[in-house]
């Protein structure tokens, strides 16, 4: 394994809800930014255990733990390593804990054009990206 990195795990909800699955949904050409940096395994003593939070335009909507995780990361690798072939320069998406709008209570609104992402996970840095809604 050559690190982690943070990854904004994007989706289309109203493609999800039509498909009922997500791949189509996760899977647009923009969606999944991904950074700053690649932090390896020796910087890191427990990748089960940082701080995640992430914020749409200064408002903190997930402010939890990779420990939260439904799928701790050497089971997702073992995992995907019994289907399929995994090579040097593959990413690995862990998801993400509670907190996405699903999640929230009905008065948060889905992402819109214009909002600005910060997803920040500890010790791995923070990216931040604008949303952009094209035709």
């Amino acid at each position: 394994m050559a690190g982690y990195f943070v990854i904004n795990d994007v989706s289309a909800r109203d493609i999800q809800f039509i498909d009922k699955q997500y791949t189509r949904a996760k899977g647009f050409d923009t969606f999944g930014p991904c950074g700053p940096w690649l932090t390896t395994p020796d910087e890191i003593s427990d990748p089960c255990n940082l701080r995640l939070t992430t914020r749409v335009n200064g408002e903190l909507r997930q402010d939890s733990s990779t420990s939260n995780l439904v799928l701790k990361i050497g089971r997702i690798i073992s995992s995907l390593s019994r289907v399929m072939t995994l090579e040097p320069g593959d990413i690995i998406s862990t998801g993400t804990p509670s907190g996405t709008v699903l999640s929230l209570s009905s008065h948060v609104k889905y992402l819109q054009h214009g909002d600005v992402v910060e997803v920040e996970i500890e010790k791995l840095g923070k990216i931040r990206n604008r949303v952009v809604f094209t035709d």
